[in-house]
């Protein structure tokens, strides 16, 4: 029971240190004299990453465009790591990985594959990253729930890139929604399982061993 308690307070401390994270670097980009313009340095931004600010392929996840993006992406962010809870709860450490993982791949999927889009932040894609692989994983442990979920999410996905994302929701982030890193958080995801998969192959035959 112990045991159990500590884990879910190392998940928790995960959700909270990134959830404060992205809240201080939101309120460090309203504009005051006090701070600095955390946009300017920090946001995905391809002519900057193209000359040399590479760090901005994961910062650029953490920011916001207003207050409702950034409340939408953490409760998304804290309801996706309960709802796979299990996979996480003794593997805090293998989360953080997984989480700074897909930032990296995020970043590097929207370099490499859609160059014209110029700049871009939000969780949204790394969300539908850790969705997937949560899903999946779940697949692995025989719940049935997990193959809804991957369709599912595979079908919004496919239905954004055809017809775009909803109107209502770009008028309350006050920006047009990336579809395109929803695509490539997917993706990102789906690779996240397999090495996830070949690293627990591995303890497997170390342990057996």
């Amino acid at each position: 029971m112990l045991k159990h308690n500590s884990n879910t307070i190392g998940l928790y401390h995960f959700l909270v240190v990134i959830s404060l994270i992205c809240i201080a670097l939101f309120a460090a980009d309203i504009p005051s004299p006090a701070f600095l313009p955390i946009d300017q340095y920090f946001s995905y931004q391809y002519d900057l990453i193209a000359s040399g600010q590479v760090w901005r392929l994961v910062t650029g996840n953490l920011l916001h465009t207003n207050l409702w993006h950034l409340l939408m992406n953490l409760a998304g962010f804290w309801v996706i790591v309960f709802l796979h809870e299990v996979h996480y709860k003794n593997h805090s450490g293998k989360l953080l990985l997984l989480f700074l993982s897909l930032c990296l791949f995020e970043g590097i999927g929207l370099y490499l594959f859609y160059p014209t889009l110029k700049a871009y932040v939000g969780l949204s894609g790394v969300l539908h990253g850790l969705f997937v692989f949560g899903a999946v994983m779940d697949i692995r442990k025989g719940y049935k729930s997990g193959y809804l979920l991957v369709i599912g999410v595979m079908l919004k996905v496919g239905y954004e890139q055809v017809f775009g994302a909803s109107d209502s929701v770009t008028q309350l982030i006050n920006a047009r929604v990336a579809t395109e890193s929803h695509l490539i958080g997917l993706i990102s995801g789906l690779f996240c399982v397999l090495c996830w998969s070949m690293m627990d192959n591995r303890l497997k035959h170390h342990n057996e061993a």
